[in-house]
């Protein structure tokens, strides 16, 4: 089941966060569904007329904000695509929420938490991670 259909996020200035968003979302396979003067969406590549998959919104807004317990987790399909995801959002002036690792929340949970540049705290999560150290 995908509980998921559809999801934004609100930012104070997209031109801030754009580079951002396009790095990480295509270490997850995801492709710019629409662009506008104050938005753009992500899909996954190929199926923008399918209704099996998500989408993921970035508008910007003035009443913007952020919260430390409020985040987006994106399921991503090995170790290497969730290094990928920190490494590129690193590299766009997104902020370590925590480092790529296995986390206690079951035995092959591993993920990497971003704050994107205006504090929005995101993730990329492998649930079946094994052997990594």
């Amino acid at each position: 089941m995908q509980l998921l259909d559809h999801i934004s996020i609100t930012v104070h200035d997209l031109s801030k966060v754009k580079a951002f968003y396009i790095a990480v979302m295509q270490t997850l396979g995801a492709e710019i569904a629409y662009e506008e003067a104050k938005a753009i969406g992500f899909g996954e590549r190929n199926s923008h007329h399918d209704s099996s998959h998500s989408y993921i919104s970035v508008f910007e807004s003035p009443q913007a904000n952020s919260d430390m317990r409020r985040h987006v987790c994106f399921r991503a399909q090995s170790v290497a695509q969730v290094n990928a995801f920190y490494a590129a959002g690193m590299a766009h002036d997104g902020g370590c929420a925590g480092a790529p690792g296995l986390r206690d929340y079951h035995p092959h949970y591993y993920a990497a938490f971003l704050f994107d540049p205006d504090g929005n705290k995101i993730e990329a999560v492998f649930h079946h991670a094994s052997n990594v150290s």
